[in-house]
């Protein structure tokens, strides 16, 4: 007999439940432990209205309803949409009576509605919640160009404005792609060297002007570009920086270039040649 009168088998039996009390003690504080984190936590709600809802960075029904994506059929060169399916590769009469300085653009949704307030707060008031949704998002809609890109660049900001903002949206958002996609990315192929007002309210021609000249490709990264096929990541697709970006990759001899964007500035109509 062992101490008190406690057999050996007594003891036995309570030498070994003595670990698995001790595991259930630590499991009950973790579990408070965790209770607590959560309830610090704020509960999810839409990254657009803030109504509530049943996970964090999304959307709720009503906004998403809201956002115009861009369907098939699209214009192969542009990515707009087109009235109806003509065939592929079908283009519009804008890609052919002016085209891009990129080969082919593809983007999530209209610059209009939801989506506009999405890009704005995400740009201009740090609203980063939605990123890993836009990120998904735009990888699906760029599934042609992903396919067989050698490597993601982004649309670069000036040195100041970089400071005043903090982030660079759309390197954020090229990275994001480029893991989901498994692409290679350099945020610093393309410099920024010139600063240009903002192109908020200017019109198409006046954007153009205000880019001109505003970029180029880092010197000692210009292998990177020379028979590459890249995309190019932007927020939105307009007439302006997305385009001058592109043209300055083909004149550093881009096999291809692709643009993939958030959103786009898309004219009422698009006719199909």
């Amino acid at each position: 007999m062992g101490p008190m009168g406690a057999s050996d088998t007594d003891l036995r039996v309570e030498r070994s439940a003595a670990p698995a009390r001790m595991l259930s003690s630590r499991m009950g504080s973790w579990r408070i432990g965790l209770s607590a984190v959560a309830d610090l936590l704020p509960p999810p709600v839409c990254i657009s209205c803030r109504a509530r809802i049943m996970g964090h960075g999304l959307l709720c029904g009503d906004c998403f309803a809201k956002v115009d994506f861009i369907a098939p059929p699209i214009c192969a060169r542009l990515g707009v949409p087109l009235p109806y399916d003509a065939g592929e590769p079908a283009l519009s009469a804008a890609a052919i009576a002016s085209p891009p300085g990129y080969d082919r653009a593809r983007a999530v949704a209209r610059y209009s509605l939801t989506m506009r307030d999405l890009i704005r707060s995400f740009k201009y008031r740090d609203r980063q919640e939605g990123l890993a949704l836009f990120s998904r998002w735009m990888v699906h809609a760029g599934l042609e160009l992903l396919a067989d890109a050698d490597l993601i660049v982004p649309v670069p900001l000036y040195r100041s404005r970089l400071w005043w903002r903090r982030f660079n949206q759309s390197a954020m958002l090229a990275q994001r792609v480029a893991k989901a996609a498994g692409v290679p990315s350099d945020c610093f192929v393309l410099r920024r060297v010139r600063r240009t007002a903002s192109q908020v309210g200017l019109t198409a021609e006046q954007r153009v002007r205000n880019v001109a000249g505003a970029f180029k490709v880092d010197p000692p990264r210009a292998s990177l570009v020379k028979g590459k096929r890249i995309i190019v990541v932007d927020d939105v697709i307009t007439t302006g920086a997305t385009a001058e970006a592109s043209r300055v990759l083909k004149r550093a001899k881009a096999a291809r270039v692709d643009v993939l964007a958030l959103a786009r500035a898309v004219e009422p109509t698009a006719f199909v040649l």
